[in-house]
């Protein structure tokens, strides 16, 4: 039989936020057709989370509204019964498509239908058009809104007529091979399940890509996880490695976040613990080091190598990070040289058994005399601290503890980071989780690679709100 033979079911959602597997439904509009007649239902949904008011503003969707509606599980079964054996037909699929797939699992339905997207099907007979947004299409095609937009009945019937419409614009054909090739499953390697691509959020986040024996071939960060996953499987794959994973690979996991900062801190840990097969291994190091410097009244000091582990970065001066101290003398030394300190001096050379030889820097001209007295050492300090302050590292600039709440910009959705001393101690996704991880006591490794992380965004213009413990 083909498509067009088959019963559509036209929906749409409107939902809290655009994290499917955060986010909850608010709203549910449908039109069931058959291909003659059709027939439409709309029910709002509790979604048992407060509704944020951008999306109260945009939709007209308040909490008072759906304070006595039913929750999702409640209609679940009904709901079931008017999607199933029906095409399933939705602006933007993937997001519809995922929400219910979600919502159906957590009341224990496994809900799976073939979907057609109607962006797709407009870009496909409209490639001369630059936008296919719902608005755009209704406009191009003369849809009528029969009632408000961005609600769920109103946007599943403009859907439903921009389908009507196609039907009797182009010859069946044409339209059912569109239809067909749009709504043909993804290409993926053998073995691994389709049901995984279609739970997959098309969300910020990081994903694994697992082998028959179970070893992680690769992990990936995104800010579209479904897309990411599926761009390694396509027809065109160039680079040898996506030819690799995609005969390789076996299984997908994958983290969804509220932002880019969680994901970043979960691609870090996740490197950290499972060394991928495919990704590029750089070296990393538990013991990190960098250099204390602090002045005093006769210019004698010398910078003191310090484990930046057991450093305290609101109360020492800190310069430079490094891997090993082997590499943080080296450094210490090209720069020195660089500026005509003293080695002698900074105390990364012996001097001579002989008051007043000068050293080796100076004989050749890489010192100006701190050793011998030619540069007073109150100077050759002074230098010292403007040469330095070049490589001086941020301090931690709280108290203790801190929470940074990372919203995400079109969702509900939210993760809490902690950390403390510019070290990470873990991430929730609810005040419970929270509390909990507020009571870990136990002190978290230095990581260079979180350090830079957090001082970036720390530094920059974002979304994340810092809440000091």
């Amino acid at each position: 039989m083909s498509l067009l033979e088959q019963p559509f079911v036209f929906v749409d959602l409107e939902t809290t936020g655009a994290n499917a597997e955060r986010d909850r439904i608010t709203e549910v509009g449908i039109v069931e057709w058959d291909g003659n007649e059709a027939r439409e239902w709309s029910m709002l949904v509790n979604p048992g989370t407060p509704i944020p008011p951008f999306i109260t503003k945009l939709t007209g969707i308040s909490d008072d509204m759906v304070r006595d509606a039913p929750s999702f599980a409640e209609l679940a079964p009904a709901l079931f019964e008017r999607l199933r054996g029906r095409v399933f037909a939705a602006h933007n699929a993937r997001f519809d498509y995922g929400f219910l797939k979600h919502e159906f699992k957590r009341a224990g339905i496994d809900f799976r239908a073939r979907t057609v997207c109607t962006v797709k099907l407009s870009k496909r007979l409209f490639p001369g058009e630059y936008k296919h947004n719902l608005d755009s299409v209704a406009a191009r095609n003369g849809l009528l809104a029969d009632g408000d937009r961005h609600r769920a009945l109103t946007d599943a019937r403009l859907i439903y007529q921009f389908l009507v419409k196609m039907r009797a614009e182009h010859d069946a054909e044409t339209l059912e091979k569109v239809l067909d090739e749009i709504s043909r499953p993804p290409s993926l390697p053998p073995g691994v399940d389709p049901e995984l691509i279609e739970a997959m959020p098309d969300s910020t986040g990081v994903y694994q890509l697992i082998g028959e024996g179970g070893e992680v071939l690769f992990v990936g960060r995104t800010d579209n996880i479904k897309k990411k996953v599926l761009a390694h499987f396509g027809n065109n794959l160039r680079a040898a490695r996506d030819k690799l994973l995609a005969v390789q690979t076996r299984h997908i996991e994958w983290i969804a976040t509220a932002g880019e900062l969680g994901a970043h801190l979960a691609e870090i840990r996740l490197l950290r613990e499972l060394q991928p097969l495919h990704n590029p291994h750089h070296k990393h190091s538990d013991d990190w080091y960098s250099w204390a410097y602090q002045p005093n009244e006769d210019g004698t000091a010398q910078p003191a190598l310090v484990p930046a582990g057991e450093a305290d970065f609101g109360q020492v001066a800190l310069y430079g990070l490094y891997s090993s101290q082997k590499e943080a003398t080296t450094v210490l030394r090209k720069i020195a040289e660089a500026n005509r300190l003293c080695l002698v001096a900074l105390g990364l050379d012996r001097g001579s058994r002989r008051p007043g030889t000068p050293c080796f820097g100076m004989q050749v001209g890489r010192c100006r005399g701190a050793c011998v007295g030619k540069e007073p050492l109150l100077t050759h300090q002074a230098r010292v601290c403007a040469v330095l302050s070049k490589f001086r590292l941020r301090a931690w600039p709280y108290k203790g503890r801190v929470v940074i709440r990372e919203q995400n910009d079109s969702s509900s959705a939210a993760d809490l980071h902690v950390f403390e001393n510019w070290r990470y101690i873990g991430t929730a996704g609810d005040e419970v989780g929270l509390a909990t991880l507020l009571e870990t006591r136990s002190e978290p490794v230095f990581d260079a690679d979180i350090f830079k992380l957090l001082t970036k965004y720390l530094g920059a213009a974002t979304n994340l709100q810092v809440h000091p413990v």
